[in-house]
Order: structure tokens, then C-alpha cells, then sequence
């Protein structure tokens, strides 16, 4: 430290702020933020390449435990790229309970953040009020698909549970005593002004840098930037059932925090309209064992944002590639810009504000090599790895087609 009035500290892997080990390093000069480097990899699980390793059936389920928030999401969003190349028309009962399993959990997604928020800015009580009721939520997940946590309800083809009558009078009861208890803390929000002066002007994005920066979700949205996948590449039953994209311009954490609150009463509109229109019908159609060859993209909007999961298939029972975007790591370059010039007490909330999953993002830093140990390879190399690899074991030759990516990584 040369200069008295400047230095840098380590925040985590492993900190009481962090839910998850991840790595910030600091730049302070007295409070003030002058940047942060974030370090990801405490987390990476192999999930990807293990997927290439099982059948399309197994790597659901692998891919649902990619998070225990999003289960449903990552499940989603693999299995509609799975369906798309395989050509399967999914029957529209089955898109509609995906639809009402993803809105269940958007609304237990988006209690849990709400009292984690509170937590960080040391209001316990609405920790203890939302996560009460997220318990409602969860109770009633566990009743449909026999599951808190991933709930295994997606299957190739639709989902392997139906939702019946009265189970659907249990869900709809719950959105009832739910939306009450939600319109009190919109209130809150609102009107609380211990809640308005701690979260406005912390972690700003403006508009201009949230398009530069291509964060997503409610981060996205509390800017401004109306960009919600459910409304602008609709899957399963969102392009039947109108709803509202929520947007705030006070693109700040308040902002953030708004955009959820009026988020779930949307859920609950979208939950009650699933439940008036769920058409009679089968809930699945036959799968393939064996996926045709092709490639496929599938979008989901997960709480948290944009789910981008990619598919491809070589015309055996196992994918040849599975590659997974979580919205966090579309996010995590805004949160470096959002704590620039603010205080260190702010970083907390501001991480928060994200509602991050670094379980979602970690993806690998290092290699082991049987004589070597482990080493921590660059992502050129990383890169050349993996065009080589899928030389050696596929045949496949990527270098002509990825020159000019190789020429500006060169530079």
C-alpha cells in the first residue's frame, strides 16, 4: 500500500456477507468504491460436460439441480431445446401446468429475495414475514409435484403430473391469502420511508448502460428496458395469457425492489388465468430415445432473468454438447458498474439487488492433468482445448470455422 488513502481488500470466497463462496477484491479509498475484480469457480460442478455424458432423460434431472431456486427454469429450458429438435408437439395441458410450476416459483423466488433484501439492510422482521410465506408456496409445489426443491414435473414430450381439481382449488386458495399479504408489502414499499431512503440512489444503471452492459430480468427492467422472454419469444402457454411486463425508471435497488413486488401480482393474474383456461386433454406425447441430430437455442425467463440453455444432438440417446447461460452471469458485469463511487456498506445490498446464483454461473478455471496436478488455464486455451478435443473424439474440426474468433482473441 503506497498510498495511505487507497487499498484493496478481499471479500470472500468465504464471507458472512456471501450466501455462496465467491470472490470480490475491493478498491477502496477511505469508503469509497473505486472498482472491484469478481473472481468465479468456487462453485463450477461439471454439470455441462457430465450432461454428455447421460442420456437426455438424466440430464433433466441433473439440469434441474443446476439451482434450487430455478429448478424449473433450467428444466424448462433444456427439455423445450430437447423438444425442438426432436420435433415433439408438447399438448397444450402440459404447457399450461409448466406455466403455473413457473409462476410458482417466480413468486417463492421473488418472497425469498424480498427477505433476503431486508435482511442485508438490517430489517429481519420482513425477512421472517416473506419467508412465511414463501412457506405457502412451497407447500403447495410439494402438493402437485411431490417436491420443495426440484420438483421433477418436466418430462421430454410434457410433465409427468397432472394438476386436478382440487389441488387447483389449493392453489388458487393460496394466490388469494398470498396476493393480500403481497399488497402489503407493495404498501410497504411504498410508504416506508426507512425502505425508500436506504435502497434509493444505491447500485444506479441507468438505461444506456443496462442495453451496454446486457443486464437482465428485474435488474433490466428497474432501468427501464422492457425486455421480458415471456412476452418477446413466448414458450409454453405465456402467448395465450395476457399479462404485463413490469418496468420502474428509478434504476436503482428500490427500483429493482418495486419491479418484484408488482411482478408477483402479476403471477398470481397469470396463475388464476392458467387455472380458468387449462384445457382437458393428455398431458404428454411419446419421446424418442434417441434425439435426431440438431441443434437448438431455448429462452426462458427465470426469476432472476434471461435463462439461455443450448442443445445439441448427434442422433444418439446422449447430447453431444449442453450449454447453460444463468441470467447472474449476464448480470454480474452491472454490478461492478453499480458499485463504482459508492460506499462499501452499500455493496451488500447492491450484490443482492441482482439476486444472484453463482451455483447458476461458476463454470471451470482450472484442469487436472494426471502428471501436472491442477492448473489454471486462460480461456484461449481453454478454447483450443475444446476444439481439440472434439478433433480427437468426433472428428469434428472447428478451427476453419472459428479463424476469426482465434484472429481477435490474438490480437
Amino acid at each position: 500500500m503506497h498510498d495511505s488513502h487507497k487499498f484493496k481488500i478481499p471479500i470472500g470466497p468465504q464471507h458472512p456477507a456471501l450466501k455462496e463462496p465467491e470472490s470480490f477484491s475491493v478498491a477502496l479509498k477511505g469508503e469509497k468504491i473505486l472498482g472491484v475484480d469478481i473472481r468465479l469457480g468456487y462453485n463450477h460442478r461439471g454439470i455441462e460436460k457430465a450432461c454428455e455424458e447421460r442420456t437426455y432423460i438424466q440430464d433433466m434431472y441433473l439440469i434441474e439441480r443446476i439451482c434450487g431456486i430455478c429448478s424449473h427454469a433450467h428444466s424448462t429450458a433444456f427439455i423445450q431445446a430437447v423438444e425442438e429438435i426432436a420435433s415433439l408437439e408438447v399438448p397444450k395441458r402440459a404447457l399450461y401446468v409448466r406455466t403455473i410450476i413457473a409462476e410458482l416459483e417466480r413468486i417463492h423466488s421473488h418472497l425469498l429475495w424480498l427477505g433476503v433484501a431486508g435482511h442485508e439492510i438490517g430489517f429481519d422482521t420482513l425477512l421472517m414475514y416473506t419467508w412465511r410465506d414463501r412457506e405457502i408456496v412451497m407447500d403447495i409445489l410439494a402438493s402437485i409435484t411431490g417436491n420443495r426443491v426440484n420438483y421433477g414435473i418436466n418430462t421430454i414430450g410434457g410433465v409427468r403430473r397432472d394438476i386436478s381439481s382440487d389441488q387447483m382449488k389449493k392453489v388458487l386458495k393460496a394466490v388469494d391469502l398470498l396476493e393480500e399479504r403481497t399488497k402489503y408489502y407493495i404498501e410497504l414499499g411504498l410508504e416506508e420511508t426507512t425502505i425508500i431512503k436506504r435502497l434509493s440512489g444505491v447500485g444506479v444503471l441507468s438505461y444506456e448502460d443496462t442495453l451496454k452492459l446486457d443486464a437482465v430480468g428485474p435488474t433490466a427492467r428497474a432501468s427501464g428496458v422492457a425486455r421480458d422472454v415471456r412476452k418477446d419469444d413466448p414458450y409454453a402457454a405465456y402467448g395465450e395469457i395476457p399479462f404485463e411486463v413490469i418496468t420502474d425508471n428509478h434504476s436503482d435497488v428500490y427500483g429493482r425492489t418495486i419491479v418484484r413486488l408488482k411482478e408477483l401480482m402479476e403471477s398470481f393474474k397469470l396463475v388464476r388465468d392458467c387455472a380458468k383456461n387449462i384445457p382437458d386433454g393428455p398431458i404428454a406425447v411419446k419421446a424418442p430415445r434417441k434425439i435426431p441430430a440438431g441443434e437448438a437455442i431455448s429462452r426462458y425467463e427465470a426469476p432472476r432473468g434471461e435463462d439461455v440453455h443450448y442443445v445439441k444432438a448427434n442422433g444418439t440417446e446422449k447430447p453431444e454438447r449442453v450449454k447453460v447461460r444463468a441470467p447472474t452471469l449476464a448480470n454480474v458485469q452491472a454490478v461492478k458498474h453499480m458499485l463504482k463511487d459508492r460506499f462499501l456498506a452499500d455493496m451488500p445490498i447492491v450484490i443482492a439487488a441482482i439476486d444472484p446464483c453463482f451455483s447458476c454461473t461458476d463454470r471451470l478455471v482450472s484442469i487436472e492433468y494426471s502428471n501436472r496436478g491442477r492448473e489454471v488455464i486462460s480461456w484461449k486455451d481453454l478454447h483450443n482445448y475444446s476444439i481439440n478435443w472434439h478433433r480427437e473424439h468426433n472428428g469434428i474440426d472447428f478451427t476453419g470455422l472459428n479463424k476469426k474468433y482465434l484472429d481477435r482473441i490474438n490480437k
